[in-house]
Protein backbone atom coordinates (compact mmCIF):
# COMPACT_ATOMS: atom_id res chain seq x y z
CA UNK A 1 0.00 0.00 0.00
CA UNK A 2 0.96 3.66 -0.91
CA UNK A 3 2.43 5.93 1.68
CA UNK A 4 0.55 8.75 2.63
CA UNK A 5 1.63 12.15 3.15
CA UNK A 6 -0.04 15.29 3.75
CA UNK A 7 0.09 17.52 0.83
CA UNK A 8 3.32 20.34 1.03
CA UNK A 9 2.06 24.13 1.79
CA UNK A 10 3.08 24.71 -1.83
CA UNK A 11 0.13 21.92 -2.66
CA UNK A 12 -2.36 23.57 -0.42
CA UNK A 13 -1.67 26.81 -1.79
CA UNK A 14 -3.02 26.17 -5.38
CA UNK A 15 -6.26 25.01 -4.16
CA UNK A 16 -8.30 27.87 -4.73
CA UNK A 17 -11.69 28.64 -2.43
CA UNK A 18 -13.54 28.31 -5.97
CA UNK A 19 -12.31 25.11 -6.92
CA UNK A 20 -13.39 23.77 -3.37
CA UNK A 21 -16.87 25.41 -3.44
CA UNK A 22 -17.23 23.65 -7.22
CA UNK A 23 -15.74 20.15 -5.89
CA UNK A 24 -17.65 20.58 -2.89
CA UNK A 25 -21.01 20.41 -4.77
CA UNK A 26 -22.83 17.31 -4.75
CA UNK A 27 -24.13 15.42 -7.86
CA UNK A 28 -28.44 14.83 -8.22
CA UNK A 29 -27.31 11.47 -8.37
CA UNK A 30 -24.96 12.08 -5.08
CA UNK A 31 -28.19 13.90 -3.36
CA UNK A 32 -30.76 11.27 -4.52
CA UNK A 33 -28.77 8.40 -3.32
CA UNK A 34 -26.91 9.64 -0.09
CA UNK A 35 -29.23 13.08 0.68
CA UNK A 36 -27.53 16.43 1.80
CA UNK A 37 -24.65 15.55 4.74
CA UNK A 38 -25.03 17.21 7.90
CA UNK A 39 -21.78 17.99 9.66
CA UNK A 40 -24.10 18.86 12.74
CA UNK A 41 -25.06 15.09 12.43
CA UNK A 42 -21.16 14.26 12.86
CA UNK A 43 -21.22 13.32 8.32
CA UNK A 44 -18.17 14.71 7.17
CA UNK A 45 -18.23 18.32 5.52
CA UNK A 46 -18.19 18.33 1.75
CA UNK A 47 -15.90 21.22 1.71
CA UNK A 48 -13.74 19.85 3.84
CA UNK A 49 -13.67 16.80 1.70
CA UNK A 50 -12.76 18.89 -1.60
CA UNK A 51 -10.15 20.46 -0.32
CA UNK A 52 -8.58 17.58 0.85
CA UNK A 53 -9.31 15.60 -2.52
CA UNK A 54 -7.69 18.74 -4.57
CA UNK A 55 -4.92 19.40 -2.42
CA UNK A 56 -3.97 15.67 -2.69
CA UNK A 57 -4.36 15.66 -6.23
CA UNK A 58 -2.27 18.90 -6.76
CA UNK A 59 0.59 16.97 -4.63
CA UNK A 60 0.58 14.50 -7.07
CA UNK A 61 1.01 17.22 -9.79
CA UNK A 62 3.61 18.85 -8.09
CA UNK A 63 5.75 15.92 -6.95
CA UNK A 64 4.85 12.79 -9.16
CA UNK A 65 5.86 9.54 -7.72
CA UNK A 66 8.29 7.81 -10.15
CA UNK A 67 7.64 4.85 -8.72
CA UNK A 68 3.82 5.39 -9.27
CA UNK A 69 2.49 3.82 -12.66
CA UNK A 70 -0.10 6.80 -12.96
CA UNK A 71 2.94 9.73 -11.48
CA UNK A 72 5.92 8.15 -13.48
CA UNK A 73 7.10 9.25 -16.72
CA UNK A 74 9.31 6.49 -18.34
CA UNK A 75 11.61 6.30 -21.85
CA UNK A 76 11.08 3.90 -23.90
CA UNK A 77 14.25 1.56 -22.87
CA UNK A 78 12.72 1.23 -19.42
CA UNK A 79 9.89 -0.45 -21.08
CA UNK A 80 9.56 -4.23 -20.75
CA UNK A 81 11.10 -6.19 -23.60
CA UNK A 82 8.59 -7.36 -26.37
CA UNK A 83 8.70 -11.39 -26.95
Amino acid sequence: MADHKDPTPEALANVTDGNVETRSQLLPEEVAAEGHPDPARGELDPKIQAAAILAESEERTLHPDADDAQGGHRTSAETADLP
